[in-house]
This record gives C-alpha cells, structure tokens and sequence, in this order.
C-alpha cells in the first residue's frame, strides 16, 4: 500500500531547506526542473519504507505508543512531500520532456490530506489522521449484556432476521462515530488550507484532478456512468423493497419509499448479499452456496488465501515471496486491537508485500481476498518503474484488478476449475447466481458515489459541520433510496461509521472500479474467444490474458490512464454498457417481477 493513499499515512520528513523553496532570480530551465523531480523522488522513495512500517505497526497493534510513532512519521513524511508539491509548482510552463512533466503533475498531487505549510501543521494532521482511525478500529459498543466490535456487529446484520435487533446493532456501531466529529472537522479544515496553498480551490478539487482531466469534468464524468445504471439500480431497489415487505409488513418496511437500510445485511447497506435468503426467486433455487462449499471443504482463512495466489500463478504472475506469508495479517489477533478492514500493502515498494485483514472463512472473504491479492500483483507488476510512477493509472485501475479477478472467483465455471465445485449448474440457475451478484455490484454502485460527493460538498464549504448527518442521509436518499431505521440523535456523525470517512480515503475508486471490472471482464472474455454469456466466464489458467494485463498493470501511473485501459481492453473511455451488458438477463426478469409496483423512492 503507497502512504500517500491514506490520511493516517500521508506525512513527512523536513520541509525542503528554505533556500530550495526561494523562487531563483531567472526562469528555471528544463534541466533545473529535471533535476528538483530527481532529487524529490529518491527522497520520497528513501522515506517511504520507515513510513510504511510505522503506519503497518500501528495498524496491527493499535497502542498509544504506536498512535504516536505512525504520526511523527506521517508529520514528518507530510512536510517533505509539502515542500516539494509546492516547489514543482516554481516549474509550471516550463518546457520539460512529457516524463519530467508528468512527475511533477505527480508531485502536486502526491497526498491525500496535505498539510498547510507552516510550523506544526503537519504534525497536527498527522495526529488527527492517526487518531481518527485508531478511534475507528477500536470502536465497541454495548449491546444485551455483552461489548461487540464491528466485526461481531456485522455478523448481526448478516443473519439476524429480527428488525428490532437489527436497528439496535445498527444504531449501537454508529454510537461510536460522534466522537469523531470535530477531529473529523479540524482535519478538513487544515487540508483545505493545505490544498489551497498547492493551488487547489479546496481538497475535493485536489482529489478530482487525480484523473488526467479538468476536475469540474471529472465531477461530470461520474454522473454520466450513474446515468447509464442508475435504471438497474432502481430495478433492483424495487424487487427488494417488495420483497422485504413481504416479509417484514407495513410497519416495518412499506412497499413504497425509501428502503431501511438496516433490512440489507450489511452495516453501511452498500452490498445487499447477505439477505438473498429474503429475496430469493421464488420456485427457481441455486443448487449450491459457496459458504456452504468452503466449510465442506475444510477451507480455512490460509487455505483461501492459497487458494487466490493460485489463481494469479495460474495466468502467469509468479508465487508470493515467502515474506508474503511471514509478515501479513490474514486473521484478527487474540491478543491486540488491530485495523481489520482488509487492504493490501507494498512496504518497501520492491517485493516486501503483504495484506492486512481479518478473514473468516465465507463466501464474501474468499472474493475479498481475490481482490486484496490484485493489489499485490499490480505493485509487483510497477515495481520496475521509477517511484512515482509506483502506482495504478488511477485509483480506480488498483480497485478494479481485483474486482476483476473477483468476477471469475464467483463464478460456477471458476469454483468448478477449482474443486470446490462437482460440476457446473445449467442455465436454470444464472438468475439466482446473477441476483446474488447484484446484491453486491449493483447495489454498491450509487454508495460507490455518494461517498465522496457527500465529501466534495464538506471540502468546498457547502456543507458545515453543524450539517453533516442531514446532507449525508440527504445523499443517501437520493442516490441509494435509503433510510436510517429511526430517527436521528442530533449529535450522529453516521459518515465516520464508515471506515473510508474516518481513514480519508478516497472513494470514487471504487465507483470507478465497480465499472472498470466489467470493462476488463468483457475484454478478457473477447480475447479468449469466449461464446457464452458474460458472467460465465472465467479467465482462470489464461496465460494470455494474463500476459496482456501484466502489459497493463507494469505500465503503473507512468502513462494517463486512457491509454492503460487501451492496452488492456483497446477501449479509452470508462463505458459502463459492460455492466448493463453483464446483467441484462437479470434485469428482464426484475422488470416483470415488478410489474404493478411503485418503483423509485
């Protein structure tokens, strides 16, 4: 994982010495400008690793000693790449070759959450960042006696089918989010005036010009792939608000309106997979679930991992390096406070790679760690690059790898390739397979976005923090159709219950991802000559598929990213007709399900 992704590690060493920042008395030239990105890179690439292992340390042994060690070097790490931000700036106009230009596009862009440059300012965003997300992953609450963690809350959601402990466990994790709010406000402010100081009109516009193009034109570009969903979305929104009403009643879930969130399995309703038991087509059964496949198995948390480092091997990438298997996080310890939200980590920016999270043998893991594992594989794959170049064409491209390798993980054909599977269900079964996947790919899609345009409006000023929870639930009704299962208290702080809110890490990589993934898919799929339909495919054991995205994924961030989706799929726009296309069959069978509802909200 590069520190410059998350809030709690984007820090560092000594401002530039102030003689380097003075604006010299004649026009740089190209060589001065070749030589300030040559010197910037080999002492972000020399700090990086110290960095790396601190915020690694931290994650998986929250102490307050930890707390401080990962912020004096995010403090410390924050400051360098500050002072050299701003000094690529000194280089504007300057006829430099399109490499030295693009390194010091880079430079400008380089953190998450820049500090303002003055004395202290970093150390205190560091301080914040790191707190923000130790409060996060150390978050517990009562509940009948007993003190659950997010994991234990989680598993509540996914099988308790009683509404009224359904809303308590809801309502009990977000009790740990209040807390939060005026770091949650302090730190906003502080990377504002940080943005604003590199030239950014505030941090939302610094995160959307991350994508080879005009921020304001980024901000439309999302919207238009919404559009092109945003009607499955509403399809499948309508079948389970009626389904839930089937089962719940009026009082609970009515069969028009917004649809409770705490009703779909999942703490943040962004994948709805856990309740396909409620909303399962009626006289039409899936012969098989993969829960039940790797328990029969004997599959533990190593055993899925294996499993996924296999199906890399198998289109061409090599084996883990035996420190992968020493150093990672693959299960929650017994004996500390860790970060489990899983991610993956490249510490040394060579080889040293390694995943943090606390697996559990089920179906929702076993893609999890496919995807975790795509990370691995795509720092491996840029690791040749010079180091800021050590990166996905966007943020998106590092997503989608996985989501992509996911899709083949989740299919029948794959499961079957593997030995999971006796053999592959017939056509009789694709509705019940592609309804569970769009309880998790098309149900993320509008939560995919909202995340960050609920962000971009708190960056800009549009939203204060005496209206943080009302523009969130606002977002969340608009985009998602949904609704907190009850009233409010007015000091709720419900984003920061969300881990990427309180960590400040991006979102709309994962919008983007969710659309990239079919891109690649299809692709993937056409390449192989396939002829059945598209979520049959499996790209397992392909090793020309694998030659063509290894192509892809060793370009890193060196190129803009229209032109790594052209090596990979020949296509230089995002086109979200691959996902349409992915469901179509699901979505004719959702509209005569619906027919004589009330669809929308």
């Amino acid at each position: 994982m590069r520190l410059h992704l998350l809030a709690a590690a984007s820090a560092a060493l000594l401002a530039a010495t102030s003689a380097a920042a003075q604006t010299p008395a004649s026009p740089p030239t190209p060589a001065e400008a070749k030589a300030f990105v040559d010197k910037a890179e080999a002492d972000l690439a020399a700090f990086n690793e110290y960095a790396a292992k601190s915020s690694w340390v931290r994650a998986t042994y929250i102490t307050e000693d930890t707390q401080w060690l990962e912020a004096r070097a995010g403090a410390q790490q924050n400051e360098l790449a500050t002072g050299f931000a701003k000094q690529a700036a000194r280089y504007d106009g300057v006829a430099v070759d399109p490499v030295t230009a693009r390194k010091l596009k880079l430079l400008k862009l380089y953190l998450v959450i820049p500090a303002p440059d003055r004395p202290g300012a970093a150390n205190e965003v560091a301080q914040l960042a790191s707190r923000l997300d130790s409060t996060y992953s150390t978050g517990k609450f009562s509940y009948k006696g007993k003190t659950l963690n997010l994991n234990d809350a989680e598993d509540i959601l996914a099988h308790s089918r009683d509404p009224a402990e359904l809303k308590a466990v809801w309502e009990g994790w977000h009790s740990i989010a209040p807390p939060m709010k005026d770091d949650y406000a302090k730190l906003t402010a502080l990377a504002n005036e940080g943005a604003r100081g590199l030239g950014f009109k505030d941090t939302g516009a610094l995160w959307r010009s991350n994508y080879d193009m005009d921020p304001d034109a980024f901000a439309a570009e999302t919207d238009r792939l919404w559009k092109q969903v945003e009607p499955f979305y509403k399809n499948l929104h309508c079948y389970v608000r009626a389904r839930l009403n089937a089962k719940y009643g009026d009082a609970v879930q009515p069969r028009t309106g917004p649809i409770r969130a705490d009703l779909l399995g999942n703490m943040w309703a962004q994948a709805w997979g856990n309740i396909y038991d409620v909303v399962a087509p009626v006289g039409i059964t899936s012969s098989y679930s993969l829960d039940d496949l790797l328990t029969k198995h004997g599959y533990e948390p190593v055993t899925m991992v294996k499993t996924g480092e296999g199906f890399y091997s198998s289109l061409g990438f090599a084996p883990l390096p035996k420190t992968f298997w020493e150093r990672s996080q693959i299960t929650r310890p017994r004996d500390r406070e860790v970060v489990c939200h899983a991610s993956a980590w490249d510490v040394d920016d060579k080889s040293d790679v390694r995943i943090k999270a606390c697996f559990k043998a089920n179906a929702e893991d076993f893609y999890t760690v496919h995807h975790e594992l795509g990370h691995n594989y795509y720092q491996r794959a840029y690791s040749g690059q010079p180091y800021l170049f050590k990166g996905s064409a966007n943020d998106g491209f590092h997503e989608a790898v996985g989501d992509f390798a996911g899709l083949s993980a989740l299919t029948p054909t794959y499961l079957h390739q593997v030995g999971l599977l006796d053999q592959v269900p017939g056509d009789a079964e694709d509705i019940p397979f592609l309804l569970k996947m769009a309880l998790d790919k098309i149900a993320f899609l509008p939560f995919g976005l909202m995340i960050d345009k609920w962000r971009w409006e708190v960056f800009s000023g549009q939203v204060d923090p005496a209206h943080y929870n009302e523009a969130w639930w606002k977002l969340r009704r608009q985009y998602q159709g949904l609704t907190p299962p009850g009233p409010r208290p007015a000091d709720a702080f419900d984003p920061a219950a969300k881990y990427h809110i309180a960590a400040s890490v991006p979102y709309m990589r994962y919008f983007l991802a969710y659309n990239y993934e079919f891109q690649f898919q299809r692709a993937a799929c056409r390449q192989m000559g396939w002829k059945g339909p598209l979520h049959r495919c499996s790209v397992y054991d392909r090793k020309d598929v694998g030659e063509k995205l290894n192509a892809m994924l060793a370009m890193g961030q060196s190129k803009p990213w229209p032109e790594a989706l052209q090596a990979f799929t020949g296509e230089k726009t995002t086109d979200a007709s691959a996902v349409t296309e992915y469901f179509q069959p699901l979505n004719v069978w959702l509209i005569k399900q619906n027919k004589g509802e009330h669809c929308g909200w």
